[in-house]
């Protein structure tokens, strides 16, 4: 049985390269980044090699870049510092964002009395941004936007400039969940308005566990880990010194060759696409067109025209690897807050599939999905 793994969007497979550096640093460069002897010096000049380099991917200074566990983590300690060490009295967020964004701001509305806006979306959770900027202007209270730059179960790509030069028009501080949206395609940050933005290496080809946040400068950071004072204060606990060597890796890689990878997986997704709608003209798409320029290459979530509880398992079965949504949510079988929100009843309740692709997805894995899912579908 051929196995196919179409979902990129949960994590990617680590490059080889990636791979070599991080087994070679647990080789040859254990030493504690805090110990002040040369196995200690070793490490910490690594890791500040790392943290250079990545910073000049992304046009900042190397000491806005804070090494975290995962996008999780990089997405709680900014909300939580933003309002309490930073003073927000607001937040604006969507109803479509990440649930590390969303039970962080519940969390802190119920506990903080912080107000909380949710923007306006269109029918294909498209965010509305007169709506935004409506909101921005209603009061003066200092302010946070949390919005993501992709939205991890449809796809759909935020107009970041737009919002950020919107925040920055109102006084506003603006954060980005860009977990899905960082190797994928050039970032300037140097010449941006946003203010915080999250990274998780296992989505763009590197290990799982190890991920940073951009912290813009003169933002004041309290640690939300308390303990050796790491990172410059901001997050203590000891530097995962291989996870970081290799993170750096997976996204030099990933930036160097966007044009090539990019241009592969439009084609595999348009070739889906076609395919899927070669089957039935019922099969309808979750979130902005699949050829908009809004939406991420690299995601396509279908709904089928009908309910189908065991879809997923069964693709599975016939070894076909793919999520009904985020592969965060623990049950798997819980319907998507994202869909809920942008599609009406009848329609939430027919089965939807979220297939995600790589620069190692091809041609001949969609016609043996398209095979399968015919064959689970459509074939009486």
């Amino acid at each position: 049985m051929k196995q196919v793994y179409f979902d990129h969007a949960a994590t990617t497979y680590m490059y080889d390269e990636v791979v070599d550096v991080m087994m070679d640093a647990m080789k040859e460069n254990y030493g504690n980044p805090s110990s002040i002897h040369q196995f200690g010096r070793k490490a910490k000049v690594s890791v500040e090699k790392a943290r250079k380099n990545i910073a000049t991917l992304l046009g900042v200074s190397s000491n806005e870049i804070v090494f975290t566990s995962s996008g999780t983590e990089g997405n709680n300690l900014i909300l939580n510092n933003a309002v309490h060490n930073l003073g927000v009295k607001r937040i604006i967020t969507s109803k479509i964002e990440h649930h590390a964004v969303l039970n962080v701001v519940e969390k802190l509305s119920a506990e903080n009395e912080v107000a909380v806006n949710y923007v306006a979306l269109d029918e294909s959770g498209v965010i509305d941004l007169k709506d935004l900027e409506r909101l921005l202007s209603v009061n003066d209270e200092l302010t946070l936007v949390s919005l993501m730059m992709v939205n991890n179960e449809i796809g759909n790509i935020l107009p970041h400039a737009q919002v950020a030069g919107l925040c920055e028009n109102h006084n506003a501080l603006f954060h980005t969940d860009a977990v899905q949206a960082i190797g994928q395609f050039s970032i300037d940050l140097k010449n941006s308005s946003i203010d915080f933005l999250v990274a998780s290496a296992h989505k763009f080809h590197g290990p799982k566990g190890v991920g940073f946040v951009y912290l813009k400068k003169n933002q004041i950071v309290k640690p939300m880990i308390l303990g050796g004072g790491q990172e410059r204060g901001v997050r203590s606990s000891t530097e995962n010194v291989s996870g970081i060597l290799g993170m750096e890796k997976a996204l030099t890689l990933s930036l160097g060759k966007i044009e090539e990878r990019t241009n592969h997986i439009i084609e595999v997704k348009k070739y889906f696409y076609e395919k899927l709608s070669s089957l039935s003209s019922k099969i309808k798409i979750n979130g902005d067109a699949p050829d908009s320029e809004f939406s991420i290459p690299k995601i396509l979530n279908v709904r089928f025209p009908l309910q189908d509880k065991m879809l997923l398992f069964n693709l599975d079965l016939r070894g076909v690897a793919v999520s009904s949504g985020s592969a965060c949510q623990s049950g798997g079988s819980k319907v998507s807050h994202v869909l809920k929100e942008i599609l009406p009843e009848e329609e939430l309740n027919k089965t939807s599939i979220r297939f995600s692709f790589s620069e190692r997805s091809s041609k001949a894995e969609v016609d043996c999905v398209i095979s399968v899912i015919y064959s689970l579908v459509f074939k009486d």
